[in-house]
Parts: C-alpha cells; structure tokens; sequence
C-alpha cells in the first residue's frame, strides 16, 4: 500500500480503515511504515519527573492530581544537576529522547521556568532529543523553549473533543489545541496522542485520530497509551484494553499520518513481547524505557533498559540515534 501525506481525511473513511480486518490492517499499515520509516530502527526514550505531583487538574486518570488520594508523594522540582545526570545515564544505556514532565496546569513566567530552560540548554548539548511536557504554554513562552533548544512538545489529546469533558474539567479542549497551535509558532516539533481505556467508545478514538489526522502539519509524534489504572482516581476500576484494539490504533494512526512517529507509551509495561512486536509490526517505531521499572511515577510501571534490549535483539530490531527521521525541516517543508 503506497501512501500520500494528507489532512482532509473523513471520519467515514477513517472509520473504514479501523474496521479492515485485522491481518488486512497490519499489512496496509506494515506497508506504509515501510514507505517512510526504517522498520528495523525503533527510538528508545525516557521520560524524566522533573516536578512531581500536586497538580489542581482533575484529570480522571491522573496519579499526580492533588485532588485525589493516590501513592504520589508531591516533590519539588528537581535540580539542574540531577536531570542532567539521569539524562546522561539514560544516553548511556541506548536512549536517543528525553522528556521531561512537570505536574503543572500550565507553564508560569518565574524562576522554576527560568530552572527548566536550562535544563533544556545542558540536556540538549548532551546531543538528546528534548521533550517538554509542562501543561499550557503561551506562544512567546513557546517561542523561549525553541531558543533553548527544545526539540519537542508533548501536549496529549487524551480523548475525542466530545468525551474530554467527562475526564478533565479544569480546562477545554480548545485549550489543548491552543497550546499546539503556539508550539506550531516555533521550530518545536508537536507531539499528541491519547489515552485507551479512559471509558471512551470507539468513535472517540477516531474522532481523536480524526482531529490530529487533520492537523495541518502532522504531529511529529503520536503516542498511543494504555491506561494505567491508579488506586485513587476515578478510573482506578476500569477493565483493561484489548491488545487488538491497541494494535488497530496505532495502525490506523500510522495510515492516517505517514510520517509521524507513533510511540507506544504509557501501558507498554503489560503488554508481552509478542503483544508488542505486532505494534511494531503495526507502524509503531517508539518506546519508552527506564532504568528504576517506572515510566513517570511509582503508579506507572515501565520495561528497564536491559529487558527493552533483550525484547529489540530478539526481534532484530535496532535503538535509533537522535535526531533522525522527523525532523523540523520536514515540518517547515510540509507547512509550506
């Protein structure tokens, strides 16, 4: 199946290829991945709590809101020397992308911002992608991050724009696309997916695929997560997704937006290796590791670095270096 770029899909026909059956499915998008991406690379990233819980969001999936009674224990931001230091060791051990998350509603104009640039500046000379993800953003605050150096911005979709209100009420959907919109500002490359297993049907999921599909451009990165049922949110007790359902997702991302990488996040830690090699199989090239067998916080469980090389030996598949495949000036160039 040979594939152009595109940004009028129709949910019909997203709604068609979802429903191709499944080995069908794989194939098509098996195909494409090939077109534009090196099936044998997958980018192995690690995702850094640089500020940790109590957050006032009430998103209902959220170990770090200060509204619910969770295992998070809140902490300060860290410093400087630390995240460089996990940085480097992550480098070390195969990681090519780094991001680093702080639980904030939203990116404020005062010292702690100051802290993170230059934890961007130092982790940057490393020679690692950086990712931010830091809530709302403002477009010249945007426009400061790509002066450090800043690669990518990760600010998820979570969900379709008509469920988003049953899982956060502290801010709108046009708030997130607002924040991406600033990004799109900036030589920072956008990266938004969602979240499986919220309680959504599936015409939320392809509506929300239907709403990054027609981005213009693309999200660079697309991650596709699992949720990670958290003692103490509102979600703590609801079933878990199918591996079908998340192998169609992440192909039917990978037909609509070509180009993107479609990183298999946040869950991948219940998933077996055969689970995961048909994801890759699938079209997703990414995924999270860590060295201490979480991803984000003690709720949210990750694969380790030595297990991940074991899993990507056995398939013959290959760690990515940084800066390759998606880069700004296909962004810049698509754009035009």
């Amino acid at each position: 199946m040979s594939a152009g770029i595109r940004y009028d899909w129709q949910h019909s026909e997203i709604q068609a290829i979802y429903a191709t059956p499944l080995l069908d499915l794989i194939y098509q998008a098996a195909s494409v991945h090939r077109q534009y991406h090196d099936s044998k690379k997958i980018q192995v990233c690690k995702l850094i709590s640089i500020k940790t819980g109590g957050c006032p969001e009430d998103c209902s999936y959220c170990a770090q809101s200060s509204r619910y009674k969770t295992e998070v224990t809140p902490q300060a931001l860290l410093e400087k020397e630390t995240v460089v230091n996990i940085a480097q060791q992550a480098k070390e051990s195969g990681v090519s992308r780094v991001c680093m998350g702080a639980a904030w509603r939203e990116v404020r104009d005062n010292s702690q911002f100051e802290h993170v640039l230059e934890m961007v500046k130092e982790v940057t000379a490393l020679g690692l992608e950086v990712c931010c993800t830091l809530g709302m953003l403002t477009e010249s605050q945007a426009k400061r991050l790509s002066d450090a150096g800043l690669y990518a911005y990760n600010h998820n979709l979570d969900t379709s724009s008509e469920y988003y209100s049953t899982i956060i009420t502290t801010r709108t959907y046009g708030d997130r696309l607002n924040t991406i919109n600033n990004i799109r500002q900036t030589n920072v490359t956008v990266c938004s997916g969602g979240i499986l297993g919220l309680g959504e049907s599936v015409e939320d999921r392809l509506s929300m695929l239907h709403t990054l599909a027609t981005l213009r451009p693309h999200p660079e990165s697309v991650p596709i997560n699992i949720l990670s049922q958290v003692t103490g949110t509102p979600l703590e007790n609801q079933p878990d997704v199918p591996i079908w359902d998340v192998v169609r997702m992440i192909a039917t991302a990978r037909i609509l937006m070509p180009t993107c990488d479609v990183r298999l996040s946040a869950g991948r830690a219940k998933l077996s290796h055969v689970e995961q090699a048909l994801c890759f199989l699938a079209g997703a090239n990414s995924i999270f590791s860590s060295d201490n067998g979480h991803m984000l916080t003690v709720t949210t469980p990750c694969p380790g670095y030595d297990a991940d090389q074991e899993m990507l030996n056995l398939l013959g598949l290959e760690a990515r270096s940084p800066f390759v495949g998606q880069q700004k000036s296909v962004k810049e160039t698509v754009a035009q």
